[in-house]
């Protein structure tokens, strides 16, 4: 019996799993890139971040990485995580929308969990919108588990949206290859 194979992505005419990309640390340079991705990527413009959050991630020496295409070198991911005492913080992740669904934010994930790793951060924390069911599924999938919720966190088309915390144990959670 073959594996069942995946529709071919309407953006680079392949299946997702056999697509290559290109990680690097984010510049200043790539923040208008970085912008017009993610504000096309989130359902509506109070969900994404601000230039300000990006060049002040990049001044107070975040972990950030894009993920772009090797051969145009076109930003289709972006990362930012910052480090505290035994801990990692996911504070944003998006995708190139044209690319949901392909396992790039994952690979994303499983590029910072390398990183933890290799620092010795055995705990990695987010928060995320209960609205973001994508993200959602995505975070629980890989092992994060809900351990509270900060009331209107988030700017939101009508006020405010609460956050979920969610916390992955990096001890825990099995090495990828």
């Amino acid at each position: 019996m073959s594996a069942p194979s995946r529709s071919p992505s309407p953006l680079f005419g392949q299946a997702p799993e056999v697509l290559a990309f290109a990680d690097r640390p984010m510049t200043e340079a790539d923040i208008p890139a970085v912008l017009e991705m993610e504000r096309q990527a989130c359902p509506h413009p109070a969900h994404a971040w601000s230039e300000d959050n990006y060049r002040s991630s990049l001044r107070s020496g975040y972990w950030t990485r894009v993920r772009t295409q090797p051969d145009t070198g076109r930003i289709v991911g972006v990362c930012v995580a910052m480090d505290g005492v035994e801990e990692m913080h996911l504070l944003n992740i998006a995708v190139d929308k044209a690319l949901h669904g392909s396992g790039l934010a994952r690979g994303l994930l499983d590029t910072l969990y390398v990183f933890c790793r290799q620092t010795d951060v055995p705990l990695l924390w987010l928060e995320v919108r209960p609205s973001n069911e994508r993200a959602l599924g995505v975070y629980r999938r890989q092992g994060f588990v809900e351990v509270g919720v900060r009331k209107g966190y988030y700017p939101a088309p009508g006020g405010r949206e609460d956050a979920l915390v969610m916390r992955l144990d990096l001890t825990k959670k099995a090495a990828q290859p």
